[in-house]
């Protein structure tokens, strides 16, 4: 660890580990192709790729946002072909969010490189760490959820 994040305190520490994971992943999926979508999307995409159709009132809880603010990145991604919205049988009054063609290839596509930043993960930690850390991690969320 450099001397400039010795003292920094771990929720820091998280935040900013979370940000170079996401740099690495944004900068890989434009290198393959996937040019006009923003971070931030990820906050429709990384859920939908769990659970397809959501409302989006469970898609802005699940990413800890207002729904005004999942309302635009749903409208963006949409715009842009990755997202559909269709009507939820259990209640026509709403809508359920679903990951149109373009958003099933790009998800399949992010898979591929969130499994190549995860080899250079094992690279940098060693396998055991790694397993060590993802373990940790899953505490965490459950732990603060």
């Amino acid at each position: 660890m450099s001397d400039a994040h010795r003292d920094t305190p771990t929720a820091r520490l998280l935040s900013l580990a979370y940000g170079a994971t996401s740099a690495s992943i944004y900068a890989r999926l434009r290198e393959k192709g996937i040019t006009d979508t923003r971070p931030s999307h990820g906050n429709v995409m990384e859920h939908l790729a769990f659970e397809d159709g959501l409302r989006l009132s469970e898609l802005a809880a699940r990413a800890g946002i207002t729904a005004q603010s999942m309302g635009q990145f749903v409208d963006e991604l949409e715009a842009l072909g990755y997202v559909e919205r269709r009507a939820d049988p259990t209640d026509r009054r709403a809508k359920r969010v679903f990951l149109a063609t373009k958003g099933k290839r790009s998800t399949r596509i992010e898979w591929e490189v969130i499994r190549e930043v995860e080899a250079e993960l094992a690279g940098l930690l060693g396998q055991r760490r790694l397993t060590q850390l993802r373990r940790s991690l899953r505490q965490v969320v459950d732990g603060l959820e």
